[in-house]
């Protein structure tokens, strides 16, 4: 664990019954796997295929975007909602390509982590501006889709992060208010929104150094770092 995390006294609550209003949400890509090289690649193959260039460091920029905000104010290339649309398509139906191609396998430690939210019936959601054909295309590859109550992505909301409307409703699918959801994020713009829902936020340094993700209640290498009471710790005040 890369910073320090104090238990505070114990709650005249029990461990039980917090378990049973705890919710977690997770981002997708740089949590639940890392695909950053897939997208990248897809990116490129786009960029080659439609003859457009790409700005220096627009792959560091556009982390946690989603593509409809990446294409206009990122890469510069079309304000044309079409276009935006057609692009995006294309973009994700190359990393798609790339992903069946090669093979994906979870970050370290997310199949253990998930087993024990299994295990103590902790209900889950993605909550992710990815598109639902590439969460779906993943979930199947790696037989993850057991772990996951609800999925909510690009398709479901207008607002893209740090709007926490992403997270907002996948507490909203657990039956959960987001003051008892965890939120588990790589990105800036995702500490953000679940920040802005209202709910606690656990960072993992996989995307971005453990010094630049001190706004999170807690940040992580790992997610199989993390056990039971210190998810019930978050939550004790």
């Amino acid at each position: 664990m890369l910073r320090p995390f104090k238990l505070e006294k114990k709650s005249r609550v029990s461990m039980e019954d917090r378990k049973k209003n705890i919710g977690a949400i997770f981002d997708w890509d740089g949590v639940i796997i890392d695909s950053s090289s897939y997208h990248q690649e897809s990116w490129e193959r786009l960029a080659k295929k439609e003859n457009r260039s790409l700005p220096n460091n627009y792959f560091r920029k556009s982390f946690g975007m989603r593509n409809e905000s990446i294409i206009p104010e990122v890469l510069k290339w079309t304000e044309d909602e079409n276009e935006i649309k057609r692009l995006s398509y294309l973009k994700e139906e190359f990393y798609r390509e790339i992903i069946l191609e090669r093979g994906i396998s979870p970050l370290p430690g997310v199949k253990k982590f998930l087993d024990m939210l299994c295990i103590n019936n902790i209900p889950c959601a993605i909550g992710s501006s990815t598109p639902r054909s590439n969460i779906t295309t993943v979930l199947r590859i790696l037989d993850f889709s057991k772990y996951f109550q609800a999925i909510i992505t690009a398709e479901d909301v207008n607002q893209g992060k740090p709007d926490p409307q992403v997270f907002l409703l996948a507490a909203q699918k657990l039956n959960l208010p987001p003051e008892s959801c965890v939120v588990f994020e790589d990105a800036h713009v995702g500490i953000m929104a679940a920040k802005a829902g209202g709910m606690k936020v656990i960072a993992v340094a996989t995307t971005n150094p453990p010094s630049e993700l001190k706004t999170a209640d807690l940040v992580v290498k790992r997610l199989d770092e993390l056990s039971l009471t210190i998810l019930e710790q978050l939550f004790s005040d």
